[in-house]
């Protein structure tokens, strides 16, 4: 038999803890009360033979409750009650006191990885750690009801963010820095007034994104175009100033000359302070700003000439890197840059396509930019194009009382996720099981997004005035509440999933690549874009489908189904689940069918889609990546690249890394071992999965494994 504890682990049942916990409290009680040995030995024999093939644990104590009671032992009853009540108190006491010891010892391996973009050893961001791990304990003790967090143990439902409950902050934003630039805004105290120039507006823009990613846990977006106006009016000052000094004097193409050089200084100096501002600022909760800068050519903007040598100059100074510590140029985790294609930049003859090469040139050796068709994006919203959010999720068109839609100075309020390939597993292909599991799963993530939802009801705007007060977000007074943004759809809150790909080949047999797995596939993606559409209209909160890019997720779904179900082929034995309805990497598809068949969920998951593919080293190759972006701007919204190609983030090395004697991968230019710190061609076996390793044996490297 097989016992299912309170946390949802399954163990062997062992008589001899029953035995102990009876014989405890026997023997606290008078003879007159107590039972023989034979009783008790008899009570045990009772509960193993009813033959079940798992029992919860809560269910063996009633029983037991109940046998001992049968016997007339009504206090040895109330005293076993009273041992198993305090050992439930023992459950709930604080938890973390371990935990936060192996954090200030450099032991906690699960938290310490949890977050890439975070240096667990570094003090101030084991402070943040720190008290993440007291808001999870108080989370789960305290806040959240207890069958939502024994979901969330179970690897049911994935309750996001637990290390930040505690507190009433949110999710991710787009930042209405417009607001912020024309209204001024506060920042400890001190008036911010609108910017003059080109390099004041980059100056005050890196603070503004400091001090909003410091009140919030999640990323946010910044709209570029924004700078434009203050490009021109640097412009202006310096035709003024030179006009002033030399107007009659000099030749006014010398003074246009000069003109020009003194912007392109700015205009250079002004990208750089964004680049190494956001790079070597840090937040309170110890990390550089999870920021994303949204570059979108837009005809009607009248500043887009402006525009369009902003955004050339940010690409050409990715493109160059930034130093690392040994004065190599490295590509820097921040800030991630989105792309827009539009009719005048998609490749196609269009006046700003030279830019659109110079994105293609910065993706294949940096990664980044990531790429917006806004063709697909005005036929999936409404007509309008604009940016994800730092989290990549993405708003529903919301209009204001003028009218006008509004997608800046809005946010996202949370994050719970399900995991599609436990339910396929628990319902072992009976199709009628499976849909009536799922809707009960729907119903605890309903419930546990409206906790995150009641939550952040009641806050003050003195919370983080520089959301509610100062324009990030609105302009509320002191001391009001910030509820009439969490309501009539204003702000987001997120149904996320994991492995749809899994579940359909738990459920059908193929991928859902296959028609017929597609056809289930989609069923799922539209009862789920139902339900948060329903969730929205009888609640009037903004739900949405979120195909969400957390890759850590996919790891912990799977570990925890592996340990409790054991494994199964082409589900848990890999390891990972593949994130939201992306195709598996192992199956062999060329990126133009990948890109079309996925656009298809893409539409449903209007909350959040990303997709992508891994191309080998494209550096010499940009047209076959130019003819990749092409498609992309005729065929799926939202699309990014992950380059196949080996290359060291300690000194820029980019070229064949090899296998030493010893552990992995070394450098050949300078000798770094550190995994974490490159980037590693998969070889031989073909294996496309995700930062995979193996030389002779598995060896983990930040909770994942690469096969060579």
């Amino acid at each position: 038999m097989k016992v299912i504890k309170r946390d949802g682990r399954v163990v062997e049942y062992n008589r001899n803890k029953i035995l102990t916990a009876i014989k405890k409290a026997n023997a606290e009680v008078d003879r007159y009360e107590k039972l023989t040995d034979e009783k008790i030995e008899a009570i045990v024999a009772s509960i193993e033979g009813l033959r079940r093939d798992t029992m919860h644990v809560e269910s063996i104590q009633d029983m037991i409750e109940q046998k001992i009671m049968a016997e007339g032992k009504f206090v040895l009853a109330k005293t076993y009650i009273i041992y198993r009540y305090t050992r439930e108190l023992v459950r709930k006491a604080n938890t973390t006191d371990d935990s936060i010891m192996s954090l200030i010892q450099n032991r906690n391996k699960d938290v310490m990885e949890e977050n890439s973009n975070k240096n667990a050893y570094i003090a101030s961001t084991q402070r943040d750690l720190i008290a993440g791990e007291v808001s999870k304990d108080l989370t789960k003790r305290l806040l959240l009801p207890e069958h939502i967090v024994k979901a969330h143990e179970e690897g049911a439902i994935h309750f996001h963010d637990m290390d930040y409950f505690v507190q009433t902050i949110f999710n991710c934003c787009l930042i209405n820095i417009k607001d912020m630039f024309e209204n001024g805004t506060v920042m400890n105290g001190k008036l911010i007034e609108s910017p003059k120039s080109f390099q004041v507006a980059c100056t005050v823009m890196t603070q503004i994104i400091s001090a909003v990613a410091s009140s919030q846990y999640g990323g946010q977006s910044v709209d570029i175009r924004h700078l434009g106006k203050y490009l021109r009016a640097s412009r202006q000052k310096y035709e003024e100033k030179y006009n002033e000094q030399y107007g009659g004097k000099m030749d006014p193409y010398i003074i246009e000359q000069l003109v020009q050089d003194r912007l392109n200084d700015e205009l250079r100096s002004g990208v750089q302070t964004i680049q190494y501002q956001i790079n070597t600022l840090m937040t309170t909760n110890g990390q550089s700003p999870f920021v994303t800068l949204f570059m979108f050519l837009d005809d009607e903007d009248e500043y887009i000439e402006e525009n369009a040598v902003i955004i050339e100059e940010i690409l050409r100074q990715r493109l160059e890197g930034i130093k690392n510590e040994k004065g190599v140029y490295v590509t820097p985790a921040f800030p991630k840059l989105i792309y827009v294609l539009d009719e005048n930049n998609c490749l196609k003859g269009g006046k700003y396509d030279y830019i659109t090469k110079l994105a293609v040139k910065c993706s294949a050796k940096r990664l980044y930019p990531d790429y917006i068709s806004a063709k697909k994006m005005r036929e999936n919203c409404n007509g309008n194009v604009f940016s994800c959010m730092g989290c990549r999720s993405f708003l529903s068109p919301w209009l204001d009382s003028d009218g006008n839609y509004q997608f800046e100075g809005r946010f996202n309020q949370g994050v719970v996720s399900l995991n599609l390939p436990q339910i396929g597993i628990i319902a072992e292909g009976n199709m009628e099981k499976f849909w009536q599991i799922l809707e009960d799963r729907l119903s605890l993530c309903f419930e546990a997004l409206m906790c995150r939802h009641h939550a952040l009801e009641g806050t003050l705007s003195d919370v983080s005035p520089i959301h509610w007060q100062y324009g990030a977000i609105a302009r509320l007074k002191k001391g009001e509440k910030i509820d009439e943004l969490l309501h009539n759809g204003y702000s987001s809150i997120s149904l996320g999933y994991i492995g749809l790909y899994e579940v359909t080949k738990i459920m059908t047999g193929v991928s859902h690549t296959d028609p017929v797995g597609t056809e289930f596939a989609l069923k799922i993606m539209k009862r789920l874009r139902s339900a948060t559409d329903t969730w929205k209209e009888e609640t009037n909160i903004g739900f949405a489908l979120y195909g969400t890019p957390a890759e850590s997720l996919c790891y912990r779904f799977a570990r925890i189904d592996k340990e409790r179900y054991g494994e199964i082929p082409d589900v848990t034995d890999k390891g990972y689940y593949t994130n939201s309805y992306h195709v598996d990497v192992r199956e062999k598809i060329d990126a133009f069918t990948k890109f079309t068949f996925e656009s298809q969920f893409q539409n449903i998951s209007s909350g959040g889609a990303i997709s992508y593919i891994e191309i080998p080293n494209m550096q010499h190759n940009l047209n076959a990546l130019e003819e990749i972006v092409k498609f992309i701007y005729d065929n799926i919204q939202y699309a990014e690249f992950n380059t196949k190609s080996d290359y060291c983030h300690e000194c820029g090395f980019d070229g064949e890394i090899k296998i030493n004697d010893e552990l992995g991968w070394e450098c050949p230019q300078c000798g770094n071992k550190d995994h974490s710190k490159m980037n590693v061609t998969r070889r031989t076996c073909g294996y496309l999965g995700e930062n995979f390793w193996n030389v002779g044996k598995t060896k983990e490297i930040n909770s994942r494994v690469l096969h060579i």
